[in-house]
């Protein structure tokens, strides 16, 4: 009687081979894995970034720019981007914190947009850019401010615009960016960051 024309898995797959594909099969599933997981976090960056974009572009106009507190001056015919939102307020709200003078004949120009008035270097008082100022439904609310390694509390008097700038009233500065914080110089004390390093910092903010 004829047997039948099988091949064992030991013919078909040699020792070797065997060995081989036990070992390729962790492999191929943990990059399955980090694919999947990849693809899910670029889809989350994707949302958080998408969140707040430029609206439109502001053509920049130089003039006499103070410079008493690094400020960025325009420059003549450049493109900056305007912004009407920001980021999701959180518990712990990413943001870049810049330093700026709230007293009369500063930089900041005018009083303040939430009472009409100025305050002093060593009053602890921020601006918050067009969206998180949000009309100014956070005027004169206190907010906390991590940084530095340090924490710091201050009042909200003002909206750092990052629709409009490029003129006398504004210092002749860019808009805003969509996260900034412009804070006093008291501010900057309570964060214990030294006069010489007082340009911009990375900083989160909640509110209180």
């Amino acid at each position: 009687m004829l047997q039948p024309n099988t091949l064992s898995t030991e013919t078909l797959f040699p020792q070797s081979q065997r060995e081989m594909q036990k070992q390729l099969l962790p492999l191929s599933i943990t990059l399955l894995l980090l694919l999947s997981t990849l693809r899910s976090t670029e889809a989350t960056i994707r949302i958080v970034i998408g969140t707040c974009h430029a609206s439109s572009y502001l053509t920049g106009k130089s003039g006499f720019c103070t410079t008493q507190n690094d400020a960025d001056c325009c420059q003549e015919g450049q493109l900056y981007p305007q912004y009407r939102c920001s980021p999701p307020v959180t518990a712990n709200t990413n943001a870049v914190m810049y330093i700026g003078s709230f007293s009369q004949g500063s930089d900041g120009g005018s009083a303040t947009a939430c009472d009409g008035k100025f305050y002093a270097d060593n009053e602890t008082v921020v601006a918050l850019s067009t969206g998180w100022f949000n009309g100014g439904s956070r005027c004169l609310k206190t907010i906390r401010i991590n940084g530095n390694g340090n924490l710091v509390t201050a009042k909200v008097v003002d909206e750092c615009d990052s629709v409009n700038g490029c003129t006398a009233d504004l210092n002749y500065e860019p808009p805003c960016g969509p996260n900034a914080i412009t804070a006093s110089p008291a501010v900057w004390d309570g964060l214990g960051v030294p006069e010489t390093q007082r340009s911009e910092l990375v900083v989160t903010w909640s509110e209180l």
